[in-house]
């Protein structure tokens, strides 16, 4: 099984401490519940629009704001990463 790129939200139950990770490529990120609301207030932005936001909210270094912006350079068009992200927020 090969690994997996870009950046991907996963859904976990009520019964977890995190109920949504992030992945960037084979590394996993916990986001908190109170990052996923303020998250979701800005969704309605357009993608290019909303990535500083999820990278500044997300990546609480700057280490790690950094693998997110590389993964999405390594993978190509920001745009269709930020729209099914935004997605999974109006779903979530």
């Amino acid at each position: 099984m090969g690994t997996q790129t870009g950046l991907r939200l996963e859904q976990r139950g009520d019964g977890s401490y995190y109920r949504v990770i992030l992945h960037i490529g084979s590394t996993f990120v916990p986001i908190s519940d109170d990052i996923v609301e303020e998250l979701r207030t800005h969704i309605a932005l357009t993608p290019d629009q909303f990535f500083p936001i999820f990278v500044n909210k997300v990546g609480y270094s700057s280490y790690l704001q950094e693998q997110i912006r590389k993964e999405v350079q390594n993978t190509g068009d920001l745009n269709p990463q930020m729209s099914v992200i935004q997605q999974f927020f109006r779903q979530e």
